[in-house]
């Protein structure tokens, strides 16, 4: 049996404490899609993590934790993890796939290029070079991790590479040309570090599953950030929903069969995009930011305040709709504890017509939110 956690909204709607929940009960904990752009906060008895590569599964020594195929794997940040969870005493089960993409060092310097050349027009990213990767992924141009073993093949096909990159860096942005040879060599020690905990998960899933082991997949980010789904073009570059966990992943489709959606008590998003229920006033939005979550509202990733909303009844059914939800856990309901009226997004009122159902983004762009005010507790 394999079962999900995804999240219903914007993302940041408390998967890592379901997940860590969760794993308790499991026997594998898989990351299937996303990178290091995302991070899930747990807390414990052994202190407060935010973990952006590793599944949040990785305090439970009877776990494994597994990196999946899907995943933008930032070789410097697993092991920055590694190492952190390592000085608090914690040593978890790693495996990772060795067919997992790695997140280059040019995908991190293009996304922060990237985002400095479009300045005012950028898309908020957390410049971790998640979009560059993907955009090299489904190009072709991207590294497994199996192909730095083979140092030949790598240095051959990396000058190949760079050298359209560096017709973009030189021309484009006005940046240094970058060396293959200079690249490898930081990649290297890193690669040597991760060796130990490479593996062909695919045949490791295989073998749980016939031997009838629990597996829990989590999820990155929300419904809304999905990128055929979201609210396009303001989302991430790769699907954050819990049907792309089979591909991400490696399992048949029909092993997931239980689906966990997380949805927030209020609404809360990084970065732009379309946010309806957002409040506007910073003042109110300040104070459930500070009431909100563990420590505040802020990107566990960036640090940046997240925007804030009431609950959007409008999108986060919407997101559980096109989840595929078995099940629904509500989070972070006590935060909600100090207002006196709670308001909740029922509708959208677009061109003088209120709509129930979450529209495309040409559409949300001009909805406002219709409200319905409940009593406090």
């Amino acid at each position: 049996m394999a079962r999900a956690i995804v999240g219903a909204n914007w993302g940041d709607e408390g998967k890592g404490k379901i997940t860590d929940v969760l794993a308790g009960d499991s026997d594998v904990v898989i990351r299937f899609q996303g990178g290091s752009n995302a991070g899930h906060t747990i807390v414990n008895e052994h202190g407060r993590f935010a973990l952006h590569q590793l599944p949040s599964g990785v305090f439970y020594p009877h776990v494994t934790n597994l990196i999946g195929n899907g995943v933008a794997l930032d070789l410097g940040k697993f092991l920055q993890e590694v190492a952190s969870l390592q000085e608090a005493g914690i040593r978890p089960n790693l495996l990772v796939s060795d067919r997992v993409q790695v997140v280059m060092p040019y995908h991190v310097l293009f996304d922060q290029y990237e985002e400095e050349r479009l300045g005012g027009r950028s898309f908020g990213s957390t410049k971790s070079g998640i979009a560059p990767f993907y955009s090299d992924k489904y190009a072709k141009i991207g590294f497994q991790l199996a192909e730095l073993f083979d140092e030949a093949y790598a240095l051959d096909k990396l000058e190949r590479v760079l050298e359209v990159k560096n017709v973009t860096l030189e021309h484009l942005y006005h940046k240094p040309c970058l060396s293959a040879r200079e690249v490898f060599d930081g990649l290297r020690k890193q690669r040597d570090a991760i060796a130990p905990y490479v593996g062909d998960t695919f045949q490791f899933l295989r073998e749980a599953q016939a031997r009838g082991k629990r597996i829990l997949l989590e999820g990155q980010l929300g419904a809304m950030k999905d990128p055929d789904f979201g609210i396009y073009p303001m989302v991430t570059s790769s699907s954050t929903l819990a049907g792309y966990g089979a591909i991400g992943a490696g399992l048949p489709p029909y092993a997931i069969t239980d689906i966990v959606c997380v949805v927030k008590a209020y609404s809360s998003a990084v970065g732009a995009g379309e946010f309806v229920s957002e409040i506007l006033d910073e003042e109110e939005a300040s104070k459930l930011r500070n009431h909100g979550g563990d420590g505040g509202e802020y990107g566990a990733t960036t640090g940046r305040p997240r925007r804030m909303g009431g609950f959007d009844a409008v999108a986060s059914r919407y997101g559980c709709q096109i989840q595929g939800a078995t099940d629904v856990v509500l989070t972070v309901l006590d935060c909600l504890g100090y207002l006196k009226e709670i308001p909740v997004c029922v509708g959208y009122e677009i061109d003088g017509e209120v709509v129930k159902e979450f529209p495309v983004t040409a559409k949300l762009a001009k909805a406002k939110p219709v409200y319905e005010v409940l009593p406090g507790w």
